[in-house]
């Protein structure tokens, strides 16, 4: 992140707005309307898109995709406009963590994929679609959503850098590094080929 010149009060408050927005479960929201059942109880127990999808309900799976990345989306651009740079940084960063660690569901909430997508397509547009086509690649080449999501967000420095979008890169760090922690049992399971492709129960 760039050295912060901004007023720390509003800093704080984009932070707060961007945890809030971050923290609404759409899958969840979503699953509840179209009577798909609790998401907790199905599949990984994942409120993201991928765990929708496991309830066989495509349209649902796709409306949480688009709500979790505009989540991250809104909430930088909303911050923009507020402070600047640096507020939509905390602001993106916050809604990622608020989607990933809900306070309204005990801090158990989802991975961050779509949150992660988003916030980088509203912070830096080329490293965001950069880091989507990545994503897409990898999921249509190994149909592993995990593989895709941790193939992409470490994209995305590399992509930074690539852009000329250095100033982002403490954010992207720490945004990847979030992504990689989440996915641990991803990762465990890919180690020993047992992680379940993109559509599997």
């Amino acid at each position: 992140m760039p050295v912060l010149d901004t007023a720390p009060i509003l800093l704080l408050l984009c932070a707060v707005m961007g945890y809030v927005l971050g923290s609404i479960a759409s899958g969840m929201i979503l699953a509840r309307v179209m009577n798909l059942g609790d998401l907790r109880s199905i599949g990984s127990g994942n409120i993201g898109a991928t765990n929708v999808l496991r309830t066989g309900n495509k349209l649902a799976a796709a409306l949480t995709l688009l709500f979790d990345g505009a989540k991250g989306a809104v909430a930088v651009l909303i911050a923009r406009q507020i402070g600047g740079e640096d507020a939509a940084q905390i602001a993106g960063l916050a809604a990622f963590i608020g989607h990933c660690y809900p306070v309204w569901l005990g801090f158990k909430g989802g991975k961050g994929v779509a949150t992660f997508l988003g916030l980088w397509l509203a912070l830096a547009w080329p490293v965001g679609l950069a880091c989507c086509a990545v994503w897409l690649l990898t999921a249509l080449t190994t149909r592993i959503s995990s593989l895709s999501a941790l193939v992409a967000a470490a994209s995305a420095l590399v992509w930074a850098i690539v852009f000329d979008r250095s100033e982002t890169l403490l954010l992207g760090a720490l945004v990847v590094a979030l992504v990689f922690w989440r996915h641990r049992s991803n990762i465990a399971r890919l180690m020993n080929g047992t992680e379940p492709r993109i559509g599997s129960k």
